[in-house]
């Protein structure tokens, strides 16, 4: 049994409302997808398959490879189909692994029995088969076993992330409320943008925007920055597919002429964390960062671009009373100034971007964490075409 050439069904998890980003990544990497649903997509592939994918995706959050189905009514029949499964041909003698689980069944009220019941399962075959007991933990540091149980239904997978692949681990100060690295992406991969034009984005907090943007631009990888994934801790791990594919992320980063990423904050302190943060990322040379109010943002007029911007929205920062004027401000930079761009904001309050004042040409649906939210679009036209812009904000 090599699970690393054998094929099977692998789910790739993302957060909610980020599948479409991610199932369009899947085939840019050339894979053909089989189903995308709510929280991620379906494929066919080997562990092997695996490795490139934890490298590459921005907008995933765990590649999961199938091991097994079955029809659990109960904890205990969970426990017996685990138990049953060749856990000494997959896990490591003397290794450590952990169990993860997305349980939603009558007879269990809390997801740590089922997982307690998958580890005992484990372990007990491990030690009829090999003699020993593997060590097993919370901490994601080596193999990780997933149970997917709904209703009678279950399956256990080998994740072959580990920790989740949504944070890139490029940023080291977060900063307040910072915006997950996957959900950043997957914004700017819905917006209009061609990776070349300006790219503007004021109240830029710990940077996490301008550094996707960048990282989008000149194809830098989340995998550039992780050394350790769950896929390295299987029986039948050849380091060389690893190291391979771990090239290759250095070989495929481009560059971009002229690229112009522009992100300012009116926090200095902001700002300095937003640089560190792109110094660990690398793209800290492709940022042009300052200090200064939104409105004082230069947007350059030669090459339209977009404009984007994520302001506080009063779930968990700022002033809701305070923040109307912020919004209508951001509305009237948008008109005044930034002619010919796409504008794009980005809030979970959807009663402050009514002051934004201007018609949505589009209005995108994402989540922060639990807040529902939207990717505000604005076709911002320049010359005379102002006057049929603010007609139609006016009617709105």
């Amino acid at each position: 049994m090599n699970l690393f050439t054998e094929k099977a069904v692998i789910i790739i998890t993302c957060p909610k409302r980020l599948a479409p980003y991610l199932e369009q990544e899947i085939k840019e990497l050339g894979f053909t997808t089989e189903e995308t649903f709510v929280t991620g997509v379906r494929i066919t592939g080997t562990i092997n398959d695996c490795i490139r994918l934890n490298l590459n995706l921005r907008c995933a959050s765990q590649v999961l490879y199938s091991l097994k189905q079955f029809n659990a009514e109960n904890a205990d029949a969970v426990y017996e189909n685990v138990r049953d499964y060749p856990w000494e041909n997959i896990l490591i003698e003397h290794g450590h692994f952990s169990i993860t689980s997305n349980v939603n069944n009558e007879t269990i009220n809390n997801s740590m029995f089922a997982n307690l019941r998958v580890k005992d399962a484990i372990v007990d075959r491990m030690r009829e088969k090999k003699g020993f007991r593997p060590t097993t933990g919370s901490e994601l540091t080596g193999a990780v076993v997933h149970l997917f149980w709904k209703n009678e239904h279950a399956e256990i997978f080998i994740d072959t992330s580990g920790d989740s692949l949504g944070r890139h681990g490029y940023r080291k100060i977060p900063g307040q409320a910072p915006m997950l690295e996957a959900l950043a992406a997957a914004t700017i991969y819905a917006t209009r943008w061609d990776r070349k034009s300006p790219f503007v984005n004021p109240m830029c907090g710990s940077g996490t925007v301008a550094i996707e943007a960048a990282m989008i631009a000149t194809n830098r990888r989340p995998g550039l920055f992780r050394t350790n994934y769950a896929f390295m801790h299987i029986q039948g791990y050849d380091e060389t597919v690893y190291v391979r594919e771990d090239a290759l992320l250095e070989k495929q980063i481009v560059d971009v002429p002229g690229l112009r990423i522009i992100a300012t904050d009116y926090s200095a302190r902001a700002i300095e964390n937003a640089r560190k943060n792109a110094i660990a990322a690398g793209v800290a040379g492709l940022i042009e960062f300052s200090v200064c109010d939104f409105a004082a943002t230069e947007i350059p007029g030669d090459v339209p671009g977009i404009f984007y911007v994520n302001p506080e929205y009063g779930e968990r920062l700022g002033d809701v009373t305070e923040l109307e004027g912020t919004y209508a401000r951001i509305g009237d930079f948008m008109k005044q100034k930034c002619g010919g761009y796409w504008g794009y904001v980005f809030t979970g309050n959807l009663e402050l971007a009514k002051k934004i004042g201007l018609k949505a040409k589009r209005r995108i649906e994402f989540y922060t964490s639990t807040i529902d939210s939207r990717l505000f679009e604005y076709e911002l036209y320049s010359g005379s075409r102002n006057a049929i812009r603010e007609s139609a904000a006016g009617s709105n």
